[in-house]
């Protein structure tokens, strides 16, 4: 049997995608060999230019390197240019089309035998055990004139609630505290299907976001919510956070806080609905981190717009935030418009508004200082045990040091005391044991 390898670019939603496919490979009695291998399965990007570049140089690369080239994910949707610049490629497919794939791969390199797949009842997992990625639902149905998720994924499909807790369970079996909720759109979960009843344990829920977040609660230590529109149903899940069934923290990608500018994306333009609803979720809930991330210079963006979302940061005073500046995107109706900002501005824009957030977030980081946090940890190397509290999600936020750490292991939830704070990470000693699985 030749070697089969695995590259998986993008967001954790292709990661999702990344590990189906890898268990339904593990599954048929194939398994991912490291380096280069005789045929290799890309899982490809497609959302921003930066992201096909990306794609399209790894593609290169390995058949430049003697390899056989799978390619899937969101810029398989681009069958006819993938082929016209690739002719070799030996399959070409969209997103999460796992099954295609498979028989793909099999083509190229059948299995030996059938085998028992060394993996949890989860499946094959991309991320460390303690922490796992659930998503809930696939696709998009709103027309962001910025965004072509919904031509390159769909519009909105949601799993039925049962099918999400079935998996919610195996994910809980494998090992894992932390659950990520993702999707194109969190909020809208179940809006396709009616918010349709499920039976779960001999008693109907019906799938919603509210309800599915509380029965994650009962399951899991850590419930972390990404992708969250500020629909009014938000509300319903602020309490669930002072529970302590969800984790105090929402990311809410905004895009930008100017009316004219948010029309033009068409996204929400009600800034000081947000506003008002910020403030009502931290009289809840008053340690909720919010996380947002927003573009600059979109087209049309002037100096005025630019500083009505500057001050917007500072009034919002936003936990995390990530900022990128405008690119092209092949496809996008957001190409059409007039008034395209210099890439200069950008740049410049990019730069001021991170300034003005490292100063709100190193102000608010320094106010924890003395507190005592939880902490789940991700690695420990010698002395020194590095995690995140509830205000972080991996790979995108700050994290916590914990100098006093070698009697940690990955996957330990523990209490710290705060020692230093800096513009996005924590410094902290350790408080106690570590807290025991349930």
């Amino acid at each position: 049997m030749r070697s089969v390898g695995y590259i998986s670019l993008g967001c954790p939603k292709a990661t999702v995608d990344s590990e189906r496919l890898l268990t339904g490979l593990a599954e048929a009695g194939v398994q991912a060999a490291e380096g280069i291998a005789d045929v290799t399965v890309v899982n490809t990007c497609g959302f921003i230019d930066a992201a096909r570049d990306e794609s399209l140089d790894t593609i290169a690369e390995l058949l430049n390197a003697g390899s056989e080239v799978v390619v899937t994910g969101c810029l398989g949707r681009e069958a006819e240019l993938l082929k016209a610049r690739f002719p070799t490629l030996k399959h070409v497919s969209g997103p999460a089309q796992a099954e295609a794939v498979v028989r793909a791969v099999l083509a190229e390199s059948p299995a030996l035998q059938p085998m028992v797949p060394a993996h949890g009842p989860a499946g094959i997992k991309l991320t460390p055990p303690h922490y796992s990625y659930l998503k809930i639902s696939e696709g998009c149905n709103h027309k962001c004139t910025f965004c072509i998720i919904p031509q390159l994924r769909g519009g909105l499909r949601s799993r039925p609630i049962d099918d999400v807790l079935r998996e919610a369970d195996q994910l809980a079996a494998q090992g894992t505290r932390e659950v990520l909720v993702i999707a194109q759109d969190t909020t809208a979960y179940g809006l396709d299907i009616g918010y349709a009843e499920r039976q779960v344990n001999g008693r109907p829920i019906a799938s919603r976001i509210e309800p599915l977040a509380r029965a994650l609660g009962e399951r899991f230590d850590w419930v972390r919510l990404h992708y969250v529109y500020p629909y009014p149903h938000v509300d319903d899940l602020i309490p669930l956070m002072s529970d302590g069934l969800l984790l105090p923290y929402l990311d809410m990608p905004l895009q930008h806080a100017s009316p004219d500018v948010l029309r033009a994306m068409r996204r929400p333009a009600a800034v000081e609905k947000v506003l008002d609803r910020l403030q009502r979720w931290r009289q809840v809930c008053p340690d909720i981190a919010i996380r947002s991330t927003f573009i600059v210079g979109f087209p049309g963006e002037t100096d005025e717009d630019f500083a009505l979302l500057l001050d917007f940061l500072e009034e919002a005073q936003l936990d995390r935030v990530g900022c990128f500046t405008y690119s092209e995107v092949e496809g996008a109706a957001a190409n059409a418009l007039p008034d395209h900002v210099p890439y200069g501005d950008k740049l410049d824009r990019q730069e001021v508004l991170l300034e003005v957030q490292a100063a709100i977030s190193a102000e608010k980081l320094s106010a924890l200082v003395g507190r005592r946090c939880q902490v789940l940890v991700d690695e420990v190397d010698g002395e020194l045990a590095i995690g995140r509290s509830e205000r972080d999600a991996p790979e995108v936020d700050g994290q916590v040091f914990i100098a006093d750490g070698a009697s940690l292991r990955p996957g330990d939830l523990v209490w710290v005391r705060v020692d230093d704070a800096t513009e996005h990470d924590l410094h902290a000693s350790l408080l106690g044991q570590p807290v025991k699985m349930d």
